[in-house]
C-alpha cells in the first residue's frame, strides 16, 4: 500500500533513481494557507549532503506544487507535489545488480515480485521519505491553526542517551541533538563508524503539544496505535515508545500511574495517550532506528541464483539514518495528528449542529 490516512490522506510515489518522487495530499480542508517556503524549509532539514554526518548525495529536494492550490489556498481538490531526482549514480550498483544486500529489502522485493530496481533500493530506499516530509509540512500548516506543534530531534546515538532534552536545541546542531552535554560524543560515534567504514543506529525522540483531550478513535483506530504504525513504516525504525514505553513493564502501577489534579496530571508517563486517545499532555514518542545497512564492509551474500558471494558495496550513504529520520519521524506525526483532528470533528451532535448552524 502506498497510502496512509483515513480523512487527511497521503499517497506517495517514484523511486531513489527514478525521474521523480512525490506525494498526493488528498482530505486537505479548503482555505488552507499553502507556505511554499515553510514546505521547502521542512525538505531542507531532510535533504541530503549537508554535513559529514550525512550522505554525500546532494539533492535540492526542490518541491514544486502541480495542483490543489489556488492563489496560496488549498482549493479542498488534491495537493500533488513532485520533488525531481537531480543526483543519482546509478552505476555505482550495477557490482550488486543480482546480489542481496545484507538489511536491505532486495531479498525480499525480489522474492515477492520476481524482480526488483537494484539501484539504490528502488521504491524501498529512504529517498523516499522525502515525499512524506513535503505532505507532513502540509500537515502542520493546518495544525499551527488549530494551536498544535510538533517538535523532533536526536535523543541517542549507538547507546549515548540524552538526559535532557531541550527541543529548542535541534536547530543549532548538525545532528539534530537535543541534548548539548552528549552531542560532541554522540557525534564522535557517528564519525568513529563512517571512518571505520561502518554505521550506527540512533533513537529519535517526536513531541507533540497542545492536542485537545480525545483525538484518537476507540479501538480500533488508537491514536498510539496509528502513531507507532506510521513510525514503523518509516525506513530502517524497529522499535517504537510511547511515553515510559519498554521502560513500563519495570515499574509498579503506583509508579506508573499518573496521578490527576484539578490542574492536570502530575506526571506522564503515559505519553500523553490513555485508551488510545490523547489525555491533553504532550505526546512524547521514541522511534528506534537501526544502522544503516550500506556499509563499506565486505559481507556474506547471495545471489539470485541462491549462490554463495561477497558484497562489496559502493554508493553515498549515511552513517547514522536517525538524524534524517527524526524529521521523517515529526512528519508521519503531524500526518497523524491532522487525520485525527479530522476524524474528530463529527464524533458528537454538538460539532456536528455547531458546525452545519
Amino acid at each position: 500500500m502506498n497510502r496512509f490516512g483515513e480523512r487527511f490522506c497521503i499517497s506517495t510515489f517514484g523511486e531513489s533513481h527514478g525521474k521523480a518522487i512525490g506525494c498526493l495530499l488528498d482530505g486537505v480542508p479548503a482555505g488552507l494557507a499553502i507556505d511554499e517556503e515553510y514546505i521547502q524549509s521542512e525538505l531542507n532539514r531532510r535533504k541530503p549532503g549537508q554535513n559529514e554526518f550525512a550522505t554525500a548525495r546532494k539533492e535540492d529536494d526542490k518541491v514544486e506544487i502541480l495542483s490543489g492550490v489556488f492563489e496560496g489556498l488549498s482549493t479542498g481538490t488534491p495537493i500533488m507535489m513532485v520533488i525531481y531526482n537531480t543526483d543519482q549514480k546509478s552505476g555505482d550498483y550495477t557490482n550488486v545488480k543480482d546480489i542481496f544486500r545484507p538489511g536491505h529489502a532486495d531479498f525480499t522485493y525480489f522474492h515477492k515480485y520476481g524482480l526488483r530496481d537494484y539501484r539504490g533500493g528502488g521504491r524501498s530506499s529512504a529517498r523516499e521519505t522525502a515525499a512524506r516530509v513535503a505532505g507532513g509540512a502540509v500537515a502542520k500548516l493546518m495544525l499551527e491553526r488549530v494551536g498544535i506543534s510538533l517538535f523532533s530531534g536526536i535523543s541517542a546515538i549507538h547507546g549515548i542517551e540524552s538526559h535532557n532534552l531541550d527541543f529548542t536545541y535541534p536547530a543549532k546542531s548538525p545532528i539534530y541533538a537535543l541534548d548539548k552535554n552528549v552531542e560532541e560524543a554522540q557525534k564522535q560515534a557517528i564519525l568513529t563508524a563512517k571512518n571505520a567504514h561502518d554505521s550506527v543506529g540512533g533513537v529519535a525522540t517526536v513531541k507533540i503539544s497542545g492536542l485537545p483531550i480525545g483525538l484518537g478513535e476507540g479501538l480500533y483506530y488508537k491514536l498510539d496505535a496509528v502513531l507507532a504504525e506510521a513510525m514503523m513504516g518509516i525506513n530502517a525504525v524497529k522499535a517504537v515508545e510511547i511515553g515510559e514505553g519498554i521502560h513500563s513493564a519495570d515499574l509498579l502501577a503506583s509508579q506508573n500511574n499518573d496521578e490527576i489534579t484539578p490542574n492536570g496530571f502530575k506526571t506522564n508517563h503515559s505519553g500523553g495517550i490513555l485508551g488510545g486517545m490523547s489525555n491533553g499532555d504532550d505526546v512524547i514518542v521514541r522511534v528506534h532506528f537501526k544502522p544503516t545497512p550500506s556499509i563499506f564492509i565486505n559481507q556474506e551474500s547471495t545471489n539470485t541464483s541462491n549462490e554463495s558471494v561477497n558484497v562489496a558495496l559502493k554508493g553515498r550513504h549515511d552513517p547514522c539514518v536517525a538524524v534524517r529520520g527524526s524529521v521523517v519521524a515529526e512528519s508521519m506525526a503531524a500526518l497523524v495528528i491532522a487525520d485525527m483532528v479530522l476524524l474528530n470533528m463529527g464524533r458528537t451532535m454538538d460539532g456536528i449542529t455547531n458546525y452545519y448552524t
